[in-house]
């Protein structure tokens, strides 16, 4: 798949602004990978009824790092980008549900060249969001449909995710790509176990030329990652925050144009360490 984000909301997340590292350190394979990420978005309120325009965009850097000797020249697969640019409409569906459209254009390439048509990819996301904040229960449910070029699946693929908080100190998250278990151990701070999908689809522009002659045109990664985190509330939407788990599956290769997989490049499991800041909705 593509890159998966935390949520589903203004291009599949819920913040306006988040600032990110993630380390994933070398393991048997000798292969580390870290990444710097920066995302904003921008709800422009449109009239009374309460309609948003959400514009925005993210960015991602992925530096990989090599300790052994691969039977190609890696000098093309050191650092890469993915730049999304999200444009989307928020509406009242009707007295409980809200609608939300979000078309997201992205480049996800190494650059060696600049920018080419193989670097463009589209992702198109449309949901219903319904929530009830001030209940006795609070809860929050998410149905809709996600359209993304890197699956390779010519289809919508549904977007699921349900939030209780069934106790004043105690809430969990169900759903796909991320969910989770929280202590609310004080208004201030925040303890959580969770399971989420990360990983990445990217072009490499100078297809990598492997020893049975087959090319490499196309770097993945899957993960799924189990992680316990911390949470430090600023304020009702802002917080500082860190991960530190492992991936239970994993699988990096690099595929040909087709999509197919050439070489596998990494499927041990990795150590995964993720802090932030982020400003969100809820």
């Amino acid at each position: 798949m593509g890159f998966f984000n935390d949520q589903f909301l203004f291009a599949q997340s819920s913040d306006v602004f988040r600032i990110e590292y993630l380390n994933i350190p070398e393991n048997d394979t000798g292969i580390k990978t870290q990444r710097y990420r920066l995302l904003f978005n921008l709800p422009l309120k449109l009239n009374k009824k309460k309609d948003y325009l959400v514009t925005g965009f993210e960015y991602n850097r992925f530096d990989v790092g090599y300790s052994q000797d691969f039977p190609f020249d890696e000098s093309e697969l050191i650092r890469f980008h993915v730049v999304d640019f999200n444009l989307g409409f928020i509406t009242k569906w009707n007295e409980n549900w809200n609608f939300i459209g979000i078309v997201t254009p992205r480049l996800a390439s190494n650059f060696t060249n600049g920018v080419m048509g193989e670097d463009f990819f589209f992702n198109a996301t449309a949901t219903f969001w319904k929530e009830k904040p001030d209940a006795d229960k609070p809860f929050r449910l998410v149905l809709g449909l996600s359209y993304n070029s890197t699956t390779g699946l010519p289809i919508p693929l549904p977007l699921v995710s349900y939030y209780k908080r069934f106790h004043p100190k105690w809430s969990y998250t169900l759903g796909i790509p991320r969910s989770n278990f929280k202590f609310h151990l004080a208004k201030k701070h925040t303890l959580e176990t969770t399971l989420l999908l990360d990983g990445y689809f990217i072009n490499v522009q100078n297809d990598i030329l492997l020893p049975d002659g087959q090319l490499g045109s196309k770097i993945s990664l899957s993960a799924l990652v189990g992680a316990l985190g911390y949470q430090y509330n600023v304020s009702k939407r802002m917080a500082f925050y860190a991960l530190v788990g492992r991936s239970i599956e994993q699988e990096g290769k690099l595929r040909n144009n087709r999509r197919g997989d050439v070489f596998l490049l990494n499927d041990e499991a990795n150590l995964y360490i993720r802090t932030g800041f982020k400003i969100g909705i809820f």
